[in-house]
């Protein structure tokens, strides 16, 4: 953790979650048939929904050779939307994180090389007032670009030196974001006639290639074969419902409200927010929202939660007025980012009591309140959890 606020530790001890471990425990009576089908249910929402990110990122990396074929700005522009696209897809996946599973298992999980940030953007490419900054244009130190280039390079010597994945993809797309009005503004020249273009498309085509290449390994840990993760995640149901809880908990607590937003609120600072350089980061926001409800209540790209198999059936089961205060409040979170009236960067600036400001401060208090929901939730279904990042 970079920073940690108080908020976001208090609303995890006044959820009364146990901070030492996430094992099983607690009185609830949820059958081991109701825990197999959630996590059942669970592994089919994380395939497809890994499929859909799959999916739209080799149109990303299709749109981004179009590009590089023909740097036009046009061309630019559409290979943009689709990082857009592919991102908005990607983000509801991070539901799927936060114990260890095929996405951020501590040797193997490749999360790091996917979405590593606060990301010092010199470290790749030029920046402002330093035109020989980064990878790119270091012929010396990189005589040439390559895959292992980019994978060993990245968090390399410190964790803002980000090499890989959506961010390092942002960079090279939208260049730095000096503006609150706007995305970044790059050049396509800068793929064409520009020092080093050469060296920069390889990178970003290298890079690119290599998000999707991670991408397809981590959905087929998700596939119905024997011998995959899949299986190991099915064959202890008590195990299952923990690590579903918590992923979603730590997501919404320690990670959306706490590192990606309370930070970022309270520091003011234009680089402390998530997708920085295309001003995407509301979307990420509301994506991750709509991940978490969608693993609570099961409902996904392929309709709804078969009977009794989400994590909602069962705390309805369990406390039917818990249940519905927490889709009252799944939904409502939802909304709040979805009408969020600026981009994050200028909400982030505000000044304090402004509608701006208010309007952020007013999304983290209900997203940590969320969090207290999802704890008292856990307790509910007789799991003790943690949801530090």
């Amino acid at each position: 953790m970079r920073i940690r606020l108080k908020a976001v530790l208090s609303a995890l001890l006044v959820a009364g979650l146990a901070i030492g471990g996430c094992g099983g425990g607690g009185d609830a009576a949820v059958s081991v048939q109701g825990k197999a089908a959630v996590a059942e249910h669970y592994a089919d929402l994380a395939h497809g929904a890994y499929g859909a990110s799959v999916a739209s990122a080799e149109q990303m990396g299709e749109a981004i050779d179009g590009f590089l074929e023909r740097p036009t700005q046009a061309r630019l522009d559409a290979a943009r939307q689709a990082w857009i696209g592919a991102r908005d897809d990607y983000v509801v996946t991070e539901a799927f994180r936060f114990y260890g599973g095929p996405i951020d298992a501590p040797k193997t999980g490749p999360e790091g090389l996917l979405n590593a940030w606060p990301m010092d953007e010199a470290y790749v490419d030029y920046v402002e007032d330093d035109s020989d900054a980064g990878i790119v244009n270091d012929r010396g130190a990189y005589p040439r670009i390559t895959e292992a280039v980019i994978v060993e390079g990245n968090e390399k010597g410190g964790e803002t030196n980000i090499s890989s994945g959506w961010h390092a993809i942002e960079f090279l797309l939208w260049g730095q974001d000096r503006s609150q009005d706007g995305p970044g503004a790059r050049s396509a020249r800068d793929y064409s006639t520009a020092r080093n273009a050469r060296r920069r498309a390889t990178y970003l085509r290298l890079t690119t290639q290599r998000l999707v290449s991670d991408l397809r390994r981590v959905q087929a840990a998700w596939v119905p074969q024997r011998g995959g993760y899949r299986e190991e995640f099915l064959d202890d149901p008590d195990a299952a419902l923990t690590k579903i809880l918590r992923g979603i908990g730590a997501l919404n607590t320690g990670e959306l409200a706490g590192e990606r937003m309370a930070v970022a609120f309270e520091s003011a600072d234009q680089e402390d927010e998530h997708s920085c350089f295309s001003d995407n980061t509301n979307a990420d926001v509301v994506n991750d929202l709509k991940g978490i409800r969608m693993v609570y209540t099961g409902d996904g790209p392929g309709g709804a939660a078969p009977a009794g198999a989400s994590l909602d059936a069962l705390l309805t089961e369990a406390d039917p007025d818990l249940a519905r205060e927490l889709r009252a409040a799944l939904a409502a979170t939802v909304a709040r980012a979805v009408a969020f009236p600026a981009p994050f960067e200028r909400m982030i600036a505000a000044p304090r009591r402004s509608r701006l400001h208010r309007a952020m401060a007013e999304t983290i208090a209900a997203i940590e309140a969320q969090g207290e929901l999802l704890a008292r939730a856990a307790t509910a279904l007789g799991v003790k959890v943690n949801f530090e990042v």
